[in-house]
């Protein structure tokens, strides 16, 4: 009866009121076992589904990206989401984002099947995409070499030079030699947009596994009626059995469509030298006759 309990509250979103009602139990019973349940799921699965992957599986990753995103080199789409709460206690204003609503942050890293490989819960809803990154265990992991990523290899097609294998993301993130992110609007070269164009085919997986995500579990439709921590674990909950699910439903293109999930507010950015060097090269092989698509410059004129 528990996994029912949970599985209609996290699929349906129905409010703790109709649940009382439906399984005869009390209220404070009902969020008890919503938290308790949570974190059973999240310390059961989150090893076997959400592990950091090894050299190898970056990989493979790597190679289902370029097969279906055509954007070599990536391991991974990053961005953010607010995830509606109630006011916590005594929170002032912290939590309360540029939508004028509370919330939290859901930083995700997906890859292209549409799978979380990292998910970061429970940061301000008034920070921005790069700070959450930045304080996060990814953002931390990433800078000092230590997520396993596999050695530069040469781009399809050429010779030279190595490139680093990269993540891709919005404006909110700040550039860098393995973080990709768009060329600012500004006095765009054909170069650039076609840049932009294959980021941004590339960045829609996070969009999409959001999308998949929300539609699946419909408690985050509207703002969660739990405790602040006990959110937090719902939230990561529905994320590691996105995971499960996605690995045993296949995917229905369909649920990715839209999504009630609001993007984090962004602030300007620094990214390094040798980040902007990697964006050139990258840039420079998509207009090449080993890079380029056949498509890519009508898409850039529609």
């Amino acid at each position: 009866e528990t996994f029912f309990f949970i599985y209609r509250y996290l699929a349906t979103g129905q409010s703790l009121a109709s649940l009382h009602y439906s399984f005869l139990i009390g209220k404070s019973t009902a969020s008890l076992i919503i938290r308790e349940t949570c974190v059973a799921l999240w310390d059961v699965l989150e090893s076997a589904i959400m592990s950091q992957p090894t050299t190898a599986e970056w990989m493979d990753i790597a190679d289902v990206f370029m097969q279906t995103c055509h954007f070599p080199n990536c391991v991974g789409a990053i961005d953010g989401k607010h995830i509606r709460v109630l006011k916590p206690i005594r929170s002032g204003s912290r939590f309360y984002n540029y939508k004028k609503y509370f919330s939290v942050v859901l930083l995700a890293v997906s890859d292209a099947n549409y799978c979380f490989r990292y998910i970061d819960v429970g940061a301000y809803g008034s920070s921005s995409d790069s700070v959450v990154f930045g304080h996060s265990l990814f953002g931390r992991l990433l800078p000092s070499n230590s997520l396993e990523l596999p050695a530069p290899q040469i781009l399809p097609g050429t010779t030279y030079p190595a490139m680093p294998y990269v993540f891709v993301a919005d404006e909110a993130f700040a550039l860098g030699g393995n973080m990709m992110r768009p060329f600012s609007s500004r006095g765009l070269t054909t170069e650039r947009r076609v840049f932009n164009y294959r980021l941004t085919r590339a960045r829609r997986v996070v969009e999409c596994a959001f999308g998949i995500l929300a539609n699946k579990w419909r408690f985050l439709h509207a703002p969660i009626p739990l405790k602040i921590d006990t959110a937090i674990k719902a939230v990561k909950a529905a994320c590691v059995l996105h995971n499960f699910v996605r690995q045993r439903d296949g995917f229905n293109f369909e649920d990715t469509l839209s999504h009630t999930l609001v993007p984090t507010q962004f602030t300007v950015v620094c990214g390094t030298a040798h980040g902007a060097h990697v964006r050139d090269h990258f840039a420079r092989y998509f207009m090449s006759p080993e890079g380029e698509l056949p498509w890519q410059m009508e898409a850039i004129e529609m």
